[in-house]
């Protein structure tokens, strides 16, 4: 190689370090979905306090008002979160400074004509909003879409015909992939999932869920609220879709089908997780001749095409039926508590019970985790902090006033906690 091409070549490798460490630093440091900018709710090296209160290493907190479960999500300087009055006549956005909790923008995205059902402990402002430069995306379910520039506050684009009858309000928040933003809509009437084009808001793409499995379930077995996953699989994307009758890998990019893991008959609410090749989620309800319904936590090899429900399934963990928070996954091991309030530590590769504990509070929120610790949020606000490891380890209780159903967000040494009235950075000033 002579002197010209080893410096063109030099060149383009450093250009390429550096894009890598960047994108890397990008990760850390923002929080552009539910469950983080990697959907998987892990901050690998943020050290984030272990002890506070309503005034123990609070950085700021600030009154939000009116109604809504989504999580923050950070870029940048900026902490985004949607919220709604109760009656669902105004759904709003509100972006906050993250050095000082100041209010930068508090947005009306929509005003409905007609208000659809709700469950009382849901919200019409619960699916997270998703982030990247420049951009906003903002979801309510079947009430509208929209996109809003971050640099100005002003709409970009809105979409208020995709529905679905929810029966109990939102959940489902959307994701962003390349070109597209992802959207799960599954209620009694229709099942369906759509990929918008993100600068204009079109529809890319729009797959019905299979007709065959849907059509012998009870209407109101037929809805499900679950956030689709991105995993990559021998060098291919594939989104992983839970729902009410079956999970599905899809391409992406086209929306057609790849494989499909058959079982249930009613409400996935819980968020797929993936680590080591592995893709891992709780089924919708099973009803037995004889006992009571329970669900299931399956381990699947996301390998195969076609129907891959009696080939691929590695382990199954019997669970309680409606399991709201999503599980994290790191180094092997899965944290979960289950909708009877158990907490759980999971062998990730065999489904061993490592340990469990009965626990007194209800536990909707997701768990989150960085390098060291595990985070447990109760929506008594109550926080329990346990060490990674495949022995019980509390090292840490805390609690703010309020209630929590909000997931965390944790980065930059921060955690910011969504309460019902109020949002706290929680760190050290």
């Amino acid at each position: 190689m002579n002197t010209f091409l080893k410096y063109k070549y030099s060149i383009c490798i450093s250009i390429l370090l550096c894009f890598n460490i960047q994108s890397a630093k990008s990760q850390e440091d923002n929080w552009t979905h539910f469950r983080g900018s990697n959907l998987n709710g892990i901050s690998a090296k943020t050290q984030a306090p272990v002890q506070w209160n309503d005034s123990l290493n609070v950085v700021w907190k600030t009154d939000i008002a009116d109604k809504g479960w989504s999580s923050p999500i950070v870029y940048g300087d900026q902490v985004w979160i949607t919220t709604a009055t109760d009656d669902g006549k105004y759904l709003k956005a509100l972006c906050l400074d993250f050095n000082s909790g100041k209010k930068i923008y508090d947005l009306t995205i929509f005003q409905p004509d007609s208000v659809i059902p709700k469950h009382s402990i849901n919200s019409y402002a619960t699916p997270t909003p998703c982030i990247e430069e420049g951009f906003v995306y903002l979801d309510y379910g079947s009430l509208g879409t929209a996109c809003v520039k971050t640099t100005n506050g002003t709409v970009l684009w809105k979409r208020n015909d995709l529905t679905c009858n929810h029966v109990q309000g939102p959940a489902s928040s959307p994701i962003l992939y390349k070109n597209l933003l992802i959207l799960h809509y599954e209620g009694t009437d229709v099942q369906f999932i759509v990929a918008l084009n993100k600068q204009t808001g079109e529809t890319v793409w729009k797959t019905e869920r299979p007709a065959s499995l849907y059509e012998p379930l009870l209407p109101i077995g037929k809805k499900a609220y679950t956030t689709p996953l991105i995993v990559n699989v021998k060098g291919k994307d594939l989104l992983i879709s839970n729902g009410a009758a079956v999970c599905i890998a899809y391409n992406p990019e086209t929306g057609k089908e790849v494989w499909r893991v058959v079982q249930g008959e009613d409400s996935t609410i819980a968020m797929p997780i993936s680590e080591n090749g592995i893709v891992y989620f709780y089924t919708s309800f099973v009803s037995p001749a004889e006992g009571e319904k329970y669900a299931e936590l399956l381990a699947v090899n996301p390998e195969g095409q076609g129907d891959i429900t009696s080939t691929n399934i590695l382990w199954r963990f019997k669970s309680p039926i409606l399991q709201l928070l999503t599980p994290v996954i790191k180094d092997g091991l899965i944290y979960t508590i289950d909708s009877r309030n158990v907490l759980y530590c999971l062998h990730a590769k065999t489904g061993a019970e490592m340990y469990s504990k009965k626990l007194k509070s209800k536990y909707n929120s997701s768990p989150v985790c960085d390098a060291e610790n595990v985070y447990f949020t109760s929506v008594k606000g109550e926080t329990m902090v346990i060490k990674q490891g495949n022995k019980l380890n509390i090292i840490a209780e805390n609690k703010l006033t309020g209630e929590i159903n909000a997931t965390a967000v944790l980065l930059r040494r921060s955690i910011l906690f969504r309460t019902d009235n109020q949002l706290y950075r929680i760190g050290t000033k």
